[in-house]
């Protein structure tokens, strides 16, 4: 018999908030059920933790949560546990790559955010999400030392595929290497996998995999997909994630989020 779910680890982006980057109060107040039922509940993004932290303010959670892709533990009120930074030469290498033409690298360090291009069709999507303000003007050369997470940011979907390979190929081992949406490619430290994130959470909360279950809409959603007891897939999400889940809930816009807990999260709680 399979064991209770005990925990709850959600993805951010296209899968607990709208497309605008809004909660709904639908999701917020499943959110509340769930933890009112006596399950735990955490988030894991690829977003920094200053993108995090009022998420997890607004649904009163009280735990640690991962960002970026769980490289980083970090409490709601900003203490961090631990974060993992990709190697300076691997970052070289990986800025090297998302350096071309088509392509606008980001660098996330030091709890800032480093941009090129001010003109660039993301960034007031950017803004919202990781609560920053962009920097320009800056040498990334310079910044390499503690690097949370690169990003090579292109409209050109086919090219930026063509690149996750490259740089997949030419870093192995040394970095993570997925697209957390399609427009965007995120380098991060080896560890920094939503894989491994989702175990570092389950170990941080006391409570065996095979009692966590997991939300998301993207491939970088995948490692914690082939962990967890239990995941649900958007229902936007692209055809190969909706495949690696076990069930498939309603899209983000039309609280999704809300509509997995009450069909597949809570039947499979017991006290």
């Amino acid at each position: 018999m399979p064991d209770p779910i005990r925990l709850l680890v959600s993805d951010i982006d296209g899968t607990l908030v709208r497309n605008d980057k809004t909660l709904s109060e639908g999701v917020v107040a499943a959110a509340r059920r769930v933890r009112k039922a006596g399950i735990m509940m955490s988030l894991i993004s690829a977003r920094p933790p200053c993108g995090m932290l009022w998420i997890a303010e607004t649904l009163g959670l009280d735990g640690p949560i991962g960002a970026f892709n769980g490289g980083t533990l970090v409490m709601p009120g900003g203490l961090v546990l631990s974060a993992d930074h990709l190697d300076p030469a691997a970052a070289a290498r990986a800025l090297a790559l998302l350096d071309q033409p088509g392509v606008t690298p980001w660098l996330f360090t030091n709890g800032k955010w480093y941009a090129r291009d001010r003109t660039n069709s993301h960034l007031p999507r950017e803004r919202r999400a990781a609560n920053l303000e962009p920097i320009f003007d800056t040498d990334f050369a310079t910044l390499l030392d503690r690097v949370d997470k690169l990003v090579g940011v292109s409209e050109d979907h086919a090219l930026l595929a063509m690149i996750e390979g490259e740089t997949r190929a030419v870093l192995g081992d040394g970095a993570n290497v997925a697209r957390s949406q399609p427009y965007y490619l995120d380098v991060t430290a080896p560890r920094a996998n939503k894989g491994d994130g989702v175990t570092a959470l389950a170990a941080a909360y006391g409570v065996p995999l095979s009692a966590v279950a997991v939300l998301g809409d993207q491939h970088n959603d995948l490692p914690m997909f082939a962990r967890a007891a239990l995941s649900v897939a958007m229902g936007q999400a692209p055809e190969a994630v909706r495949a690696a889940a076990t069930h498939v809930a309603r899209s983000n816009e039309e609280d999704g989020v809300a509509d997995a807990i009450a069909r597949f999260i809570l039947p499979a709680f017991t006290e």
